[in-house]
């Protein structure tokens, strides 16, 4: 006897299979005869996938900046494990880790290598707030919740430093296991191909398809060489939507060109979640989607790929054993228009819709999902 029994669960490469979870875990795949405690029966007209995994949202609801509730930007919209991209650094780690613990979506962090966090756009303008012991003793005191490191590379956050703080964040990620480290672009200084030549196999760079011009495509619209270098190093591109810094002409162009994200995530926090243009990872997705990729590509970005990225080895993929995060959902044959972070739009005739998600076993519907009346449990 289950716990919960997933009857004709539809996967992205439409195989329609049976999940069955117990104490937590993924117990079983395929047809089964067993019973359960609780059986939902999707009958091959719902999509599940492994729990979507956010790897940037902000999610510190003490921010003065960029602050939301994990299960505002998690659970609710059908997202079972958020990654919160350096909203605290060292002074605020502890707040933020004890706040998380009351979230039913999973959350962690990719601490933010200035130790007073964002509590202002400028945060690596002042040296000395950027800490190696701060940041040393945080990893050590979280390394289960510390996946990572964040460092905001546009002229905007490291005023006159230049390409230094980056330096820094290369030797503190040296210095705490070769954690990953996440690389926010934007406005220059400093220059796209100064960070790009510092970075190593397993970063990650966010914004990737911005429309600044200090973008990963020259302004003749090929790729820049010193990213056609990091990637043939092993640095990975993730979406980080956000408010302005994501481009369809810069996405459309790349992805023509084979390159394709790692990761999509949203950069959502509040205000793009309510007022756009973010709104959810599954409005973000829908425009990767409309832009030429496949529902598995798209899946993979935000479940397999995600989890490699960030070390999450129970997480992103349907495989017995794995913690029992799932994601439920409908691809819907519907005309929508999207719109990305330069108001631009695009027409579109399909989108994703989270209906409901189960984490660690548990079972919780969407704000859609109830909206909507799917599913009564």
């Amino acid at each position: 006897m289950y716990d919960l029994l997933i009857r004709n669960a539809r996967l992205a490469d439409d195989v329609v299979t049976d999940i069955a979870i117990q104490d937590g875990r993924i117990a079983a795949l395929g047809q089964t005869e067993s019973g359960a405690t609780t059986v939902v029966d999707l009958q091959g007209k719902h999509y599940v996938s492994a729990g979507w995994i956010d790897s940037h949202v902000h999610c510190y609801p003490n921010s003065p900046i960029y602050h939301d509730e994990p299960d505002s930007v998690g659970i609710a919209t059908g997202v079972t494990t958020v990654i919160d991209a350096g909203s605290t650094g060292a002074d605020d780690i502890d707040t933020f880790y004890a706040l998380t613990r009351k979230a039913s979506t999973d959350v962690y962090a990719l601490l933010n290598i200035s130790r007073v966090g964002l509590i202002a756009q400028n945060e690596l303008a002042n040296m000395d707030n950027i800490d190696a012991d701060a940041v040393r003793d945080a990893v050590a005191r979280y390394p289960d919740f510390i996946v990572g490191l964040k460092a905001r590379m546009s002229s905007s956050v490291v005023g006159d430093n230049g390409i230094e703080p980056l330096k820094r964040a290369k030797a503190f990620q040296q210095e705490n296991g070769n954690l990953p480290l996440m690389v926010h672009i934007g406005n220059n200084p400093p220059n796209l191909d100064e960070i790009a030549d510092l970075l190593t196999s397993g970063d990650i760079i966010t914004h990737c398809y911005n429309g600044k011009p200090n973008r990963i495509l020259t302004p003749e619209g090929e790729l820049r060489t010193s990213i056609t270098a990091a990637l043939r190093r092993g640095v990975r591109l993730d979406v980080g939507h956000g408010t302005a810094s994501f481009s369809f002409e810069v996405a459309r162009r790349a992805i023509a060109m084979g390159i394709l994200p790692h990761t999509i995530s949203s950069d959502i926090y509040c205000r793009n979640r309510i007022d756009g243009p973010v709104h959810s990872l599954a409005a973000v997705m829908s425009k990767f989607l409309a832009i030429g990729m496949s529902l598995p590509q798209v899946i993979d970005c935000v479940t397999t790929h995600a989890a490699e990225g960030l070390n999450l080895a129970e997480k992103g993929r349907l495989a017995v054993g794995k913690t029992a995060d799932l994601t439920i959902f409908d691809l819907r044959q519907q005309p929508v228009v999207l719109t990305d972070a330069d108001n631009n739009t695009l027409a579109a005739s399909q989108q994703l819709v989270a209906l409901a998600a189960v984490r660690a076993g548990n079972w919780f519907t969407t704000q859609q999902g109830k909206a909507e009346h799917v599913f009564d449990l």
